[in-house]
């Protein structure tokens, strides 16, 4: 990849919604990124539930960013077998990547708050920059209880600034199962798959 500034945005994106890629444009556009990837986690050790199948996590992503060429899908997390751990999909990015390259890692504060229970923090906190957006319902914790939980996280964070919006992937689900609208929600290219696979129908 060279000496690039790339974001990363993973999530298990069942399905992505618009306030994905919201985030992943405010990113892109005031740090400069070449490009963002969205990684789509396979087996998120962390998460109890993954309600659809990781072809249909990863289509809907490629669907809702088919028409932004800044934008790239990446199954690196459901290529690897077992449980994803973030610090190792950075740790094979970073190789990738070269010395030159940077990467931002994007998260909201709700992650960030809980980052100390992730697979060897400290070490991915040198790995990458940590791009924090904020979230409806989520104040943003104590940056020192922070950094006595991990060392050094207060260099890496880098908080950004987007529009809050209030839509998650659980909500989108259960207005499916209820036969309500996800007009505005959710890009329409992913809304006419969700209806032509059934997804999401049974609760």
């Amino acid at each position: 990849m060279g000496r690039e500034k790339i974001g990363v945005l993973g999530g298990t994106f069942d399905p992505v919604h618009l306030g994905h890629l919201i985030v992943a444009e405010e990113a892109r556009t005031k740090l400069k990124l070449e490009k963002v990837l969205f990684i789509t986690a396979g087996n998120p050790w962390l998460k109890d539930e993954v309600i659809s199948s990781a072809y249909h996590r990863v289509s809907m992503v490629e669907k809702a960013i088919e028409n932004n060429p800044y934008f790239l899908s990446s199954s690196l997390e459901i290529d690897c077998p077992g449980p994803s751990y973030s610090v190792d999909t950075i740790s094979s990015l970073r190789e990738t990547l070269g010395e030159g390259g940077e990467i931002f890692f994007i998260l909201g504060w709700d992650a960030v708050a809980g980052l100390h229970r992730w697979k060897d923090p400290r070490r991915l906190v040198k790995m990458c920059r940590l791009v924090v957006v904020g979230r409806p319902g989520y104040p943003p914790p104590d940056i020192e209880t922070l950094q006595a939980e991990i060392p050094g996280i207060r260099d890496s964070l880098l908080p950004l600034l987007t529009p809050e919006v209030g839509v998650s992937s659980s909500d989108v689900r259960q207005r499916i199962a209820q036969g309500l609208s996800v007009r505005y929600l959710i890009p329409l290219r992913v809304e006419e798959y969700i209806r032509e696979q059934g997804l999401y129908r049974g609760g």
